[in-house]
């Protein structure tokens, strides 16, 4: 090679180390001075927060904007406020971009956009989940409508994606406008307390058209989104939290519903131990008295380990993902600790988006049963229980991926149909020996059926004969061995049984196969 030749050589080089210095050091040491200010990590930290040392590999490091106007020529910074790339999180790929609040606000625009397009097709090619970090200003106000268009093909890649791979966000600073809509279509959103805000209109355009004074935390805080609208599925004390979540989250998903639901050795045996036997006093005596459902949850899964998913929001269901002998299950349960489990529209919407997540991802459903049914109410028959409750009788209905259910205490009216029971498709039913399968309590119902005697009765023998006919009414008529007869449970279990028998249940499902009608989809009470 000619002296020249290599002298072209070495000045390429060194363009490229420059472009690289001005991109890892010079724009870092900028981000990093403005981010942590605000106490926030830059977009580049999060990524290696989140993924595997070493893995990540950037896409895209030079793109950037090619808009002229309102002074925007003179200020076109290299990767144009998003990071974009592939990494491995515990050895499994992912696909992640990270918004960068430092350049242009995070702004996005369209070679923004494009950079995220670009990483949402690689995730989709490749079959593995796109984690996104949502930190930005909003749309591009420079670039005007292009911002907006760019937020639309975002929203149709998430729906192109949805069911395919999974779907997370990260909401680690602002999210508002049309930016708040593409978190919404992701399968799980987690936000951080006091620095992540999430709303559609932010506090000055409320006040001017309501005149509502309100606060961008009381708007759109992490606090409001994660208990109040159910928005954010986590809320995070801070960026680490948020991602040790995430990463947690991903060892229990597959890379996409083609895979198989990732398997980890398990030491739980066939053998009763200490941990079983204690179910046996878990339900207290008196049936007005609660338990924490999450005991049981612990009981059953391997190492007393799952991720609760929603935890603030409609507390009185229960999801969460565990591994029982070594596979991802997805739990669905009554929180007797809250409205005593009662289904309400919050945790009917919660359950059953629960519920067709798993179900798109070949996530087997555990159900476990304590509800005395649907919560009564003119507040909620107004705000529609009849069309938003029936969402989790579509889901479980929809669902074909193995489905066990255990009644733990009760199960009353239409709680006992739509918790998993045997009419809307699950597999193996299994009930404790304590458990109540009937229209409604022994209590409701002997009022119901016995008014006239009750009210014929001399007023010192009244409460004597109440509880004589509500003890004849629970053995006749609720105890679970009349489901057994007519099979719709399948097994009646001491409680110290149940990890032993839930894991054996799930052993004999895993070759399950079954598909729905041809269709184009269908129509979920939405």
């Amino acid at each position: 090679m000619d002296d020249h030749y290599l002298d072209g050589i070495a000045v390429s080089i060194a363009d490229l180390l420059a472009r690289d210095e001005e991109v890892l050091r010079v724009n870092e040491k900028s981000a990093v001075e403005r981010q942590h200010a605000k106490g926030k990590l830059t977009a580049r930290e999060r990524i290696d927060l989140l993924v595997d040392p070493g893995s990540f590999t950037e896409f895209d490091r030079f793109a950037r904007h090619r808009c002229t106007d309102f002074g925007m020529a003179d200020n076109r910074p290299y990767g144009d406020g998003v990071v974009t790339g592939q990494a491995t999180v515990d050895g499994r790929p992912i696909c992640v971009f990270s918004q960068d609040f430092s350049i242009l606000g995070g702004s996005l625009g369209e070679v923004f956009g494009e950079k995220i397009l670009k990483i949402m097709d690689r995730a989709l090619d490749i079959g593995c989940p796109i984690v996104g970090i949502n930190d930005s200003g909003g749309a591009r106000i420079q670039e005007g409508v292009t911002s907006l268009a760019y937020y639309a093909e975002i929203a149709m890649r998430n729906v192109a994606a949805s069911g395919v791979v999974p779907q997370i966000s990260l909401i680690l600073g602002p999210c508002a406008g049309g930016a708040v809509y593409t978190p919404a279509l992701t399968d799980f959103t987690v936000m951080v307390d006091r620095t992540a805000h999430m709303f559609v209109t932010g506090p000055d355009v409320v006040a001017a058209v309501t005149g509502e004074r309100v606060s961008a935390t009381d708007l759109g805080g992490a606090v409001v989104n994660s208990t109040v609208s159910g928005n954010a599925h986590y809320r995070a004390g801070d960026e680490h939290d948020a991602v040790d979540w995430v990463r947690t989250l991903l060892g229990y998903l597959p890379a996409n519903n083609m895979d198989p639901v990732p398997t980890y050795r398990s030491t739980s045996g066939d053998e009763i131990t200490l941990t079983d036997r204690a179910l046996e006093s878990l339900v207290p005596s008196d049936p007005d008295q609660s338990y924490d459902m999450r005991e049981l949850v612990t009981a059953l899964a391997d190492d007393g380990e799952f991720l609760e998913v929603h935890e603030g929001f409609a507390p009185n269901m229960l999801c969460a993902f565990a591994s029982i002998e070594g596979g991802t299950v997805g739990v669905v349960a009554n929180q007797p600790r809250h409205l005593a489990g009662v289904i309400d529209i919050d945790a009917s919407e919660k359950a059953a988006r629960f519920i067709r997540f798993c179900d798109a991802f070949g996530i087997p459903l555990l159900t476990l049963a304590d509800v005395p049914g649907y919560l009564p109410g003119v507040a909620q028959e107004r705000a529609g229980i009849i069309r938003r409750g029936a969402k989790l009788l579509y889901a479980y209905a929809e669902a074909t991926v193995p489905k066990v259910t255990v009644v733990v205490r009760k199960a009353y009216g239409g709680g006992y149909a739509v918790m998993g029971s045997k009419h809307l498709g699950a597999d193996i039913n299994l009930a404790w020996p304590s458990a109540e399968i009937a229209v409604m309590g022994a209590e409701g119902a002997v009022a119901v059926l016995h008014r006239r005697t009750l009210g014929e009765a001399d007023e010192g023998d009244r409460d004597r004969l109440r509880q004589a006919l509500v003890d004849d009414y629970r053995a006749r008529t609720a105890s679970p061995y009349l489901a057994a007869e007519r099979g719709y449970v399948d097994r009646v279990i001491r409680p110290a049984a149940t990890r032993i028998e839930v894991a054996r249940a799930l052993r004999s499902l895993r070759s399950k196969r079954k598909r729905l009608p041809a269709r184009k989809h269908g129509n979920i009470p939405l």
